[in-house]
């Protein structure tokens, strides 16, 4: 009897993404440009930059693959 393989979690992803809840369990993520350089940006950048962004809805079908167990 063959053995199957486990379906495996991308832990950068994981990492990264969240389920945001409701009906369609959409991912939501944090804003890039956030980490470093933070001088020369004003400070309503940085203030928008703190904000949960939803994860745009063409990605969605790869972020499912790379998080199958949620």
């Amino acid at each position: 009897m063959k053995k199957k393989n486990k379906i495996k979690t991308h832990k950068g992803a994981q990492k990264r993404f969240k389920i945001r809840g409701g009906k369609t369990k959409s991912f939501k993520t944090g804003h890039s440009h956030r980490s470093h350089i933070l001088t020369k940006k004003s400070t309503s950048r940085k203030r928008k930059l703190r904000q949960i962004k939803a994860v745009c809805h063409s990605d969605q079908k790869s972020i499912k693959l790379m998080l199958p167990n949620l």
